[in-house]
């Protein structure tokens, strides 16, 4: 999940299928490349690490421009993760002259099934699926793997197999983020006392791997500051303020929070408010790089931000246009996020989303 204008390298890593050899041929070589909004990112495609041919997934060699993309959107777009998410995958086909098929499942499930099964009726020959949840996507891997239609998913995993049921995957390094964040806690909270943590959605990798990260972290470079409330505000908002008004109740004397997402944090500024907190009373941390959040920051109310970079679309339209070519591109693609703090986040704010 990088803000515009800041520079994202990206670790290509492993899990599948075909292995190049040599990390100086073909399309298995590196080189920068222009993204959305100054961006740099490497090219799909990854030396010795697991790639994915088109020969292997079954699928046959095609021309990009005349292909229809269709592109699944997970979550209501209230969100400025998902708006900026959406933004760029229309932008980037837009730039490429491909016809893009949208449909946003507003958060259920079930409608985000039956809207990549109505892409692929309405005749969709590659699918980028950002997907609300990890597990439950045989249907429509199935219905994909029968017509051959390669898959890329960005932002969030699904629990199938890389090369098989789908090409790529594009995100960030959840664990890793989860770890930053707890850096960011320590550092706040001098590395003791009792903090809370505001889960995301359940379901997903997105959650488990933060909270894994930030936990992992948290025993291994402090061990007096203990977790002793975990509650899900399912990456919203609105569901984030009624948890932290829970928690202030149960736990009056909380010293940080630790929000698996910005809109669950700002929730939790709102009931701090509420509560007649002062700003700084409770330290929190976050995870997105929303412009909110980041002003949450100058305001003094958040103590850390660390960026979840949602802008796919280049990344995903070179993954899909070297793959269709008969590229080889990696079947696991990181993109390595920056942070937001109290030393650059007014200066910063403008590259916030």
């Amino acid at each position: 999940m990088l803000a515009a204008g800041l520079a994202a390298t990206l670790a290509l890593t492993a899990s599948g299928c075909a292995k190049s050899e040599d990390g100086d041929s073909g399309s298995g070589s590196k080189s920068a490349a222009e993204g959305e909004a100054g961006q740099v990112v490497s090219s799909p495609g990854a030396g010795d690490r697991e790639t994915c041919v088109i020969g292997d997934y079954g699928a046959e060699k095609r021309n990009l421009k005349s292909a229809t993309v269709g592109f699944s959107q997970s979550e209501k777009e209230a969100n400025p993760f998902r708006i900026a998410e959406t933004a760029s995958l229309e932008a980037e086909a837009r730039k490429r002259g491909v016809k893009l098929l949208t449909a946003n499942a507003q958060s259920q499930f079930s409608k985000q099934i039956s809207d990549v099964q109505d892409l692929i009726a309405k005749g969709a020959d590659l699918l980028v699926i950002a997907p609300l949840n990890s597990e439950g996507w045989e249907p429509v891997l199935r219905q994909a793997r029968s017509k051959h239609i390669p898959i890329v998913t960005i932002d969030r995993k699904i629990n199938a197999t890389a090369c098989k049921d789908y090409v790529s995957f594009i995100g960030s390094d959840f664990v890793e983020q989860g770890r930053r964040a707890a850096d960011r806690m320590i550092a706040a909270t001098g590395g003791k006392g009792e903090v809370a943590i505001l889960l995301g959605a359940a379901g997903n990798n997105v959650t488990t791997d933060r909270t894994k990260g930030f936990e992992e972290r948290v025993k291994e470079k402090a061990p007096g500051l203990k977790v002793v409330f975990k509650q899900t505000g399912e990456f919203a908002r609105e569901k984030g303020q009624q948890v932290t008004e829970q928690l202030i109740q149960s736990e009056p004397g909380i010293d940080g929070i630790y929000a698996e997402n910005d809109e669950m944090g700002l929730g939790a500024v709102g009931a701090l408010k509420g509560a007649g907190k002062k700003a700084g009373d409770i330290k929190i941390v976050t995870i997105d790089g929303t412009r909110n959040a980041v002003r949450g920051i100058v305001d003094g109310w958040i103590d850390g931000v660390v960026e979840s970079n949602p802008r796919f679309g280049p990344l995903a339209f070179k993954t899909l246009d070297t793959f269709t070519k008969g590229g080889e591109v990696a079947q696991e693609i990181v993109i390595e996020d920056s942070a937001y703090t109290k030393d650059n986040a007014e200066s910063d704010l403008g590259k916030a989303y």
